[in-house]
């Protein structure tokens, strides 16, 4: 296949014995249908669990209270950012989705699943340009198995599943522009990219990742293409994307970046994190609870969760995927891989290494899945480009032997998925998941007429989304900071004083803010106040998740 340069454009190299079972076509409906099993595997999750607050914290860009940072033009504050490091691209994005649907688990998650299926879909239309259609269609039938880019994607409390879809698209248009020498693949890219920044500040992450492996790895190829128009046109399309965040920093004086904390004391911990992401199994107790945390575990009541109870006791209750073992087999027959393919295995790792090395570094980052996730695809871009040379150059054997290798991992992630969700509908959310949420905003909208002082963390931006900013909403818990600091006695006097004032926290035993509920109630008795619990809200599972409770001045 010719480009309009004339250069070629990697595809399947001919072969005789395998030619016919990775022709392009069959490539790209295998492609077609991974990201099918991607979105309809996210989709019985959707309802599952509850609203967790940084899933949420986009909205408050455009729903009361509104908070964030504003840019002034005339009459009209528009919202850029919703903290120094997070844009409102989402925001801005979903402004349009709620105005149709109302604010709910299955408008606010559908989308992000979508956009997580169009992601691979497109990683797969990069494998292809890269590494043709062998290596594409193994990379991709990889990630559309894996558990926590599935979850991650569907609730995207990172938020990542936007980082995922500008990055690879900026990528593959990219390659684009380098293959057919056409401004407009350049423009964009670089417009994915400032975009990319605008929405999580962290973006740098992987932009710095790629720029230092394609400098070590095609050094005359990029001095080649650049010239001064060009990076005029790329430096302008990707100061276009972040414009929103060039302008706060330019008024904050550089408040982003000003913020970030090097410190090196937690790479222990990160690197076990990203083992465990790695596996899979880094969300089970942190978005699922176990078995141990369910007195009465729900039994199967609908066929689908019958037939998710059945498949889970068959294949043994898998809780790891087995990438780990199969990106260690990559890396094993990566000398085998010559050209094309070693380039890419090697892009990758570059990549890889760039960006964990500056996530295990910074400061209060790197800590969670949500940022672990953010190294991916580039562990199944290294399998794809390493696997599918090994079978070229083993067509007899090596084929059906890595065949069966990749069948059996990826069975082993769709089972690693089927159970997340046994124990998704099984136990329920933790917490910060829990569907206790729904029944909690259904509640607060009956009472909605006075204020509403959220006395714990998690607990205000679910409310909001959920019940479309029409809420008098705020937060108390600031000030009953935890440890030995005094509580502000003034502010919490004057919440109490607030005529038809409900406080919302989370159970005791439950409270992120430890002893915030405690330090409010003696503030309020030593000012002649008594607490009076209105109501306690429980999930489905019968656990009492949140609190509602009053003060009144005793005679």
């Amino acid at each position: 296949m010719r480009c309009r340069t004339g250069g070629t454009i990697p595809l399947e190299p001919a072969d005789p014995m395998t030619a016919r079972t990775f022709h392009p076509s069959v490539a790209a409906r295998l492609a077609l249908a991974a990201c099918a099993f991607f979105f309809l595997a996210g989709q019985p999750f959707l309802p599952l669990l509850g609203v967790q607050n940084d899933e949420a914290l986009f909205e408050g860009a455009f729903l009361n209270p509104r908070s964030g940072f504003f840019l002034q033009l005339g009459r009209s504050h528009l919202p850029i950012m919703a903290l120094s490091y997070l844009g409102t691209l989402k925001a801005w994005l979903y402004r349009t989705v709620f105005m149709i649907f109302a604010p709910g688990a299955w408008s606010l998650r559908e989308p992000a699943l979508c956009m997580g299926a169009l992601s691979i879909w497109l990683f797969f239309l990069l494998m292809r340009r890269v590494a043709g259609p062998r290596s594409a269609g193994i990379a991709c039938g990889l990630l559309a198995v894996d558990a926590v880019y599935l979850l991650t994607s569907c609730f995207d409390w990172g938020p990542v599943v936007l980082q995922h879809l500008l990055f690879i698209g900026g990528m593959l248009l990219l390659v684009r522009f380098y293959q057919e020498r056409r401004q407009g693949p350049l423009c964009a890219a670089f417009l994915c990219f400032g975009l990319a920044m605008w929405d999580k500040a962290l973006a740098e992450w992987m932009l710095s990742g790629m720029c230092v492996a394609a400098l070590a790895l095609f050094p005359r190829k990029i001095l080649h293409l650049v010239t001064a128009r060009r990076a005029a046109i790329a430096g302008f399309f990707f100061a276009l994307g972040a414009l929103p965040l060039i302008l706060y920093n330019a008024r904050s004086h550089s408040d982003t970046f000003r913020g970030y904390r090097y410190d090196a004391s937690q790479m222990p911990l990160k690197a076990r994190i990203l083992y465990n992401t790695a596996r899979g199994d880094v969300l089970f107790e942190w978005l699922v609870n176990e078995d141990w945390q369910t007195p009465s575990p729900r039994h199967p009541d609908s066929a689908l969760e019958k037939a998710s109870f059945g498949l889970a006791e068959l294949a043994g209750n898998p809780r790891h995927n087995l990438l780990l073992l199969v990106f260690g087999l990559a890396l094993l027959l990566a000398p085998l891989a010559r050209g094309t393919d070693l380039r890419v295995i090697l892009f990758a790792l570059v990549v890889m290494a760039v960006q964990w090395i500056q996530m295990a570094v910074t400061g209060n980052a790197g800590t969670g899945a949500h940022h672990t996730i953010l190294l991916w695809p580039m562990p199944q871009m290294v399998i794809g480009a390493s696997f599918a040379s090994a079978s070229r150059r083993w067509s007899r054997m090596g084929t059906p032997a890595l065949a069966a290798v990749l069948a059996v991992a990826m069975v082993a992630g769709a089972l690693q998925i089927n159970e997340y969700y046994r124990y998704a509908w099984r136990n329920g959310g933790t917490p910060a998941w829990s569907d206790a949420v729904f029944r909690l905003a259904e509640t607060m909208n009956k009472v909605k007429k006075g204020p509403i002082f959220c006395a714990d963390w998690g607990i205000m931006d679910p409310l909001r989304l959920l019940d479309r900013g029409r809420l008098t909403l705020g937060y108390i818990y600031d000030a009953a900071p935890p440890g030995d600091a005094p509580p502000d006695a003034a502010r919490i006097i004057a919440a109490i004083a607030a005529p038809d004032h409900i406080f919302v926290s989370h159970t005791p035993s439950l409270e992120y803010m430890k002893d915030a509920g405690a330090k409010i109630r003696s503030v309020a008795e030593a000012a002649g106040y008594r607490r009076h619990t209105v109501s306690l809200i429980a999930d489905r599972f019968g656990r009492n998740i949140f609190e509602t409770y009053r003060f009144t001045r005793e005679p």
